[in-house]
């Protein structure tokens, strides 16, 4: 069982958003442009939730910063040209937000104005108390963008659930000292969010509204495993 926290935390893709179609497709229109085209989808969408340069570096360790920072910028025209045409909600986010108390925000790797942006045209926006991207200080697997969320809804780490589906977010959560739900129906590898040892794990979002007691008890979870969901 999962108990109701105060506080809910949001990663964006692969947690609220498919937004895999649109990602790799902007990164394959990058990729042709630098002449470096040809990495696998299955490649590209472990790197989901995670900086740009940590991909680019990944794949091109001899490139210079100038042209990491050059495809990268291919990579935002692209991905901004889509309108995420090719992203849609996962199933059963928004009855899940709008069931879900407590008070909510993002703790996501896109900039905060894009994240606007998207959970306004998804119909998501209305459902959160703050919106929290990353601007200008370190993506996750570091903890920043937890503690700015945090701080914007006065909260403390004990009172918080931060749910995402790779093990970028399982570190930060970690790191910041909250509690940490994983998602199986994201971009993650299961086997590498395992080895941060979710609190929980989920299959579907509905699972935190339908499991959910009153926010009062902040007690350490008790830990749900892979093999039971």
């Amino acid at each position: 069982m999962i108990p109701g926290f105060p506080v809910y935390l949001f990663d964006v893709d692969g947690t609220l958003l498919d937004s895999a179609p649109d990602i790799c497709g902007a990164l394959h229109e990058a990729l042709r442009t630098a002449q470096a085209d040809g990495v696998p989808d299955a490649l590209l969408r472990r790197y989901i939730g995670r900086h740009l340069s940590d991909l680019f570096r990944d794949l091109f360790p001899l490139w210079p910063a100038e042209r990491i920072e050059a495809i990268i910028q291919d990579y935002r025209t692209a991905y901004r040209a889509r309108g995420h045409a090719g992203t849609k909600l996962f199933p059963g986010v928004a009855e899940a937000l709008s069931r879900l108390s407590g008070r909510k925000a993002t703790a996501t790797t896109k900039s905060t104005a894009s994240t606007v942006q998207v959970l306004e045209q998804f119909g998501l926006l209305g459902y959160f108390d703050h919106v929290q991207g990353t601007d200008g200080f370190p993506s996750k697997p570091a903890p920043e963008v937890i503690y700015r969320a945090l701080d914007a809804l006065k909260a403390r780490p004990e009172e918080c659930l931060f749910v995402g589906d790779s093990a970028a977010d399982m570190e930060a959560g970690r790191r910041a000292g909250v509690s940490v739900c994983a998602v199986l129906y994201g971009y993650g590898d299961p086997q590498e969010l395992a080895r941060w040892a979710p609190d929980y794990w989920i299959s579907d979002l509905r699972q935190l509204a339908d499991f959910a007691a009153e926010p009062a008890a902040l007690s350490t979870p008790a830990r749900t495993s892979l093999d039971s969901i």
